[in-house]
């Protein structure tokens, strides 16, 4: 009897924390849901042109045009325009040059004519006739009025009647116009006060293989990559920094292949290299994270989830970084691929350094003891009385400090202590032993 009610006793507790759970989890969903959500990035506009004639032609081609995340007051933002695979009217031969311009945006907060992409290539291996070919990315770039904040508005120019897109291959030029665009417009917010912790940035690298003999057709190559660094919320001078680095592929630049030849069997690493400056770090510092080792010769590269780099800041102040240079292979001195990093309309990330500068508190003078001192002697009359116990003896050393009775002084506190232990024990049997008589009556 007594079992089932302290079962359902503890039915009822269980029940009642249950419950208390799930209004918890439903009030912090509500104001999960409720609460302003961050800046979402800059979105990519869809555009739909109508093309015609020249070696390449199609009813249709959705162009996209990609923005930063974000961008910096007064400085400029790169707007970046990717083509689809389209086909081939013509065979077009290996080497043969091409060019793309065009797809004009206008920009509220930003240049007062609109912003063009240009941008140009040769075709690397040759297309047959109704082949697939897609044409190099195109670039621009818009320099930002604003000086505090705010956000610039991407809209494409839409009228109809003029050629806005033109590409050319081989000298012949196929000329597009609009149709469409999905988003209508879109927003890029601007940094107040540059830089910051969070944020992402879509860069460019160079990348190319550090063998100058190889002839490895997937090289030079323009690979597009994520960046994005999580910055320390609290740093001190003298001390280790960590930032993350993360790179995500982007499916807008060229593939990033192991090449055929020099790639190592085992212990491929990856090495990523940010640029610092501000409250004395040093210029540069590089971390590194082992790759997949099912990445082979020819195959793709998956980039590391993440990888740490230390800085370590000597002043107080606030430390600037940038993204710099990667590397594939076993060693950054020696790597077996090599991206260059853009140097130019660049996110920033930024921290505070706080803190002592200086490295080790100094040591404290010391005294030099070995300096004799003089000493003043004075008559005194000692008196020595015998006795009358002898079962207690000095326990003195001679010529040294006193150093107390010890066990002499009374009983020892352990005792204590043992006594009260052994009274709360008895205490509890005899609690256990009056419930189990009370149960039993």
């Amino acid at each position: 009897m007594l079992m089932s009610q302290v079962g359902r006793r503890l039915a009822r507790k269980t029940s009642a924390m249950g419950l208390a759970s799930a209004l918890v989890l439903f009030a912090c969903a509500v104001l999960a849901w409720s609460s302003p959500a961050q800046a979402a990035a800059a979105d990519p506009l869809k555009i739909t042109y109508k093309c015609s004639n020249g070696y390449l032609a199609a009813e249709s081609v959705i162009v996209t045009a990609t923005p930063p995340t974000s961008v910096e007051p007064s400085k400029a933002a790169t707007i970046e325009w990717t083509f689809p695979s389209m086909i081939a009217t013509k065979p077009i031969a290996a080497q043969a040059s091409v060019s793309t311009a065009g797809g004009d945006l206008t920009v509220t907060g930003g240049n007062p004519s609109p912003v063009e992409g240009a941008g140009s290539g040769t075709v690397t291996t040759p297309v047959v006739a109704n082949g697939a070919y897609t044409p190099p990315k195109m670039t621009g770039t818009v320099n930002v009025t604003a000086t505090t904040g705010g956000s610039l508005v991407l809209t494409p120019v839409t009228t109809a009647a003029t050629t806005l897109l033109t590409i050319t291959v081989a000298g012949e030029q196929t000329t597009c116009t609009y149709v469409s665009a999905a988003p209508t417009s879109t927003t890029i917010p601007v940094q107040a006060g540059g830089g910051g912790g969070t944020g992402d940035d879509i860069l460019t690298y160079d990348c190319d293989l550090t063998d100058a003999t190889s002839t490895d057709t997937n090289y030079p190559a323009d690979v597009d990559i994520k960046v994005a660094m999580t910055t320390p919320t609290s740093a001190s001078a003298n001390a280790d920094a960590s930032i993350t680095w993360t790179g995500t592929l982007q499916t807008t630049g060229d593939p990033l292949k192991a090449p055929t030849t020099g790639w190592p069997t085992s212990g491929a690493k990856f090495f990523a290299t940010i640029k610092a400056s501000g409250a004395g770090t040093p210029a540069t510092a590089t971390g590194e994270a082992a790759l997949s080792t099912s990445i082979t010769a020819g195959g793709d590269i998956t980039l590391p989830t993440s990888v740490t780099i230390k800085v370590k800041p000597t002043t107080t102040g606030t430390v600037t970084l940038t993204p710099g240079d990667l590397a594939f292979g076993t060693t950054s001195t020696n790597p077996v691929i090599k991206c260059l990093a853009p140097t130019a309309n660049v996110k920033t990330w930024t921290f505070t350094v706080g803190g002592s500068t200086s490295p080790s508190p100094s040591p404290s003078p010391t005294t030099d003891t070995t300096t004799p001192r003089p000493t003043t002697t004075r008559p005194s009359t000692v008196t020595i009385r015998p006795t009358s116990s002898t079962t207690r003896k000095s326990t003195t050393p001679k010529a040294g400090a006193d150093t107390g009775a010890g066990g002499t002084m009374g009983p020892d506190g352990r005792l204590f202590i043992l006594t009260g232990t052994a009274l709360v024990g008895a205490a509890a049997v005899g609690g256990l032993m009056m419930r189990r008589r009370s149960i039993k009556g």
